[in-house]
């Protein structure tokens, strides 16, 4: 299988308008778009009954000590851990592409409706849930795709890996609401084949 997308190339940065923040210089970030990418794939295996999207950022700071704080970084040494920004899926095997904005197009306070959506699909919810959990204007359910918002002190670049996974069952083994880890687990017996795009993203004048 192979997974593009006309938007950004493989090991590429991600434009700002798909991502939840943009730089800023009042400030630091302001909020952006939020567009879910366009995506096309190809080479789907015969044997497939549907297909599911992960999107993952490895390079989150396992601590929150010094995230976008004045005066301080978050060290490159700190141990990294993962944060999902879309779980997709139901995708039918007839499906080769993903639309610009289908699936977002602005950020949502409080998160966006799930987990069902367009064409029988189904949308689990992202990392800003435990995120934004503590924040009364913000905090949801936030189901579907949102953006990438780095710590804007952080020193490393961060890696956005789209997954797209051919599966051997005609819908996916998880109900109700989902979330990355509990997907990744789910579907692991069932893949017969997968294929991933990374784009990269900073809001750190430093690496820009």
């Amino acid at each position: 299988m192979q997974l593009t997308s006309p938007a950004f190339t493989d090991g590429q940065p991600i434009p700002p308008q798909y991502a939840f923040c943009k730089p800023s210089g009042v400030g630091h970030v302001a909020l952006s778009q939020n567009f879910n990418p366009p995506l096309a794939w190809s080479g789907v295996p015969e044997r497939a009954q549907s297909l599911v999207l992960i999107c993952h950022d490895p390079d989150v700071p396992s601590r929150a000590d010094d995230v976008n704080l004045e005066g301080h970084i978050v060290p490159p040494d700190l141990p990294r851990v993962d944060f999902y920004h879309w779980l997709l899926v139901d995708i039918p095997v007839t499906c080769t592409h993903l639309d610009e904005k289908a699936f977002s197009n602005a950020v949502t306070a409080r998160g966006k409706a799930g987990p069902a959506c367009a064409d029988g699909m189904r949308q689990g919810v992202n990392d800003y849930t435990a995120w934004f959990a503590g924040d009364q204007d913000m905090a949801g359910q936030y189901f579907g795709y949102d953006g990438p918002c780095p710590p804007w002190n952080d020193s490393l670049l961060h890696h956005y890996i789209f997954t797209l996974y051919a599966l051997d069952v005609p819908r996916c083994p998880v109900d109700g609401v989902f979330g990355g880890a509990q997907l990744r687990a789910a579907i692991a017996p069932h893949v017969l084949a997968q294929t991933s795009l990374t784009g990269t993203y900073t809001l750190n004048p430093a690496l820009r």
